[in-house]
């Protein structure tokens, strides 16, 4: 039976060049500053996102948790939406070490951001902790992957700036908005005083993500990264595998090419039921239709060999990624189309 894995885009394998870099890489240890493939990758990502410095973290959830700490003092609030990766998928980290709360948002990042967020602003309080941050997403995962353009962005980050505000962003899939948009992932970067990317989900890195911000700002985060036990030693392993994925950031296209295939063909099946126009990147979530519960849905496709994820009770996601090809999504259709016509109601 064929398989074809539609969970997540940080399931890509390495390819032969970047397990040749990775063999090949030049290592030091990079606690004390001294390796220099990771050198060269920090280097290269500060540059690429218009930043004076960055570093380099195992994880997205680690970059954004080094982030707050970096960002915040014990006791304040950071502002997210509702269902932002920082506030839905990490375990509540931000309360475990940077000790603050979150104060989630609904429609902080699904258009009208500015309004959510002036509205969001309470005046100076003995009952109220002090706000010190806002955390914003893009492309947004469960906003099925939808961009939010720079010029929104622009706009809250200067609000946020005129009111004493840092702003993060949680830049996961950041890439994949600026290959949907044709622009410049600067301009993205350019309205956050700090950026965390993954170069494990599309961009194709077995490991690794990306924090990026100024110099002082680095400098307090790799101090966080130590105490978190993010310092690692002959690192540049990694960091070869990372360099070459940035290679990869023009073949997003075709992530999003064979997503938007896959959301018309399932569009067309009487189980599913999704907004095309939501389609914008790499994530299809489909809404399971004629009561069917997501998680059996999931099932019957893992069934036929299409693994996919149940993403709320009638909700299902699919991400297209680089080790997904246009045979593999006319699969998932047949499959699909097959549990359709088999499917009672």
């Amino acid at each position: 039976m064929k398989a074809v894995d539609l969970r997540s885009d940080t399931l890509t394998l390495p390819s032969g060049e970047m397990r040749e870099a990775m063999a090949s890489a030049l290592v030091g240890d990079d606690v004390y500053g001294e390796d220099p493939t990771v050198i060269r990758l920090q280097e290269e990502a500060a540059a690429l996102v218009g930043k004076e410095d960055a570093i380099f973290v195992p994880s997205g959830t680690m970059g954004n948790q080094l982030a707050i700490l970096a960002h915040t003092e014990r006791g304040d609030e950071v502002l997210a939406d509702s269902q932002a990766h920082i506030y839905y998928y990490e375990v509540g980290a931000p309360a475990m070490w940077a000790g603050v709360s979150i104060r989630p948002l609904d429609g902080l990042l699904a258009g009208g951001g500015l309004d959510v967020l002036r509205n969001a602003l309470r005046p100076a309080d003995i009952h109220f902790p002090a706000t010190r941050l806002v955390c914003l997403e893009n492309t947004f995962n469960r906003g099925s992957g939808t961009v939010m353009f720079p010029d929104e962005m622009k706009d809250i980050y200067h609000f946020a700036g005129s009111k004493g505000l840092k702003v993060h962003l949680d830049g996961a899939r950041l890439f994949n908005a600026a290959v949907f948009l044709g622009k410049d992932v600067r301009e993205f970067t350019a309205n956050c005083d700090s950026v965390m990317f993954c170069l494990s989900k599309g961009l194709g890195a077995p490991v690794g993500s990306m924090l990026a911000g100024d110099s002082g700002f680095i400098a307090r985060a790799r101090k966080y990264r130590k105490a978190l036990g993010g310092g690692m030693r002959q690192a540049g392993v990694l960091a070869a595998a990372g360099l070459v994925a940035l290679k990869n950031i023009n073949r997003l296209e075709e992530d999003h090419r064979h997503a938007r295939v896959l959301a018309k063909g399932l569009s067309a099946l009487p189980v599913f039921e999704i907004e095309l126009d939501r389609v914008q990147t790499n994530i299809v979530v489909a809404r399971v239709a004629g009561g069917i519960p997501a998680s059996g849905l999931v099932r019957m496709l893992g069934e036929k060999g299409v693994k996919c994820s149940a993403f709320g009770p009638d909700l299902v996601r699919f991400v297209t990624h680089l080790n997904v090809g246009p045979e593999d999504v006319e699969y998932t259709l047949k499959a699909a189309g097959e549990l359709s016509v088999n499917t009672p109601g």
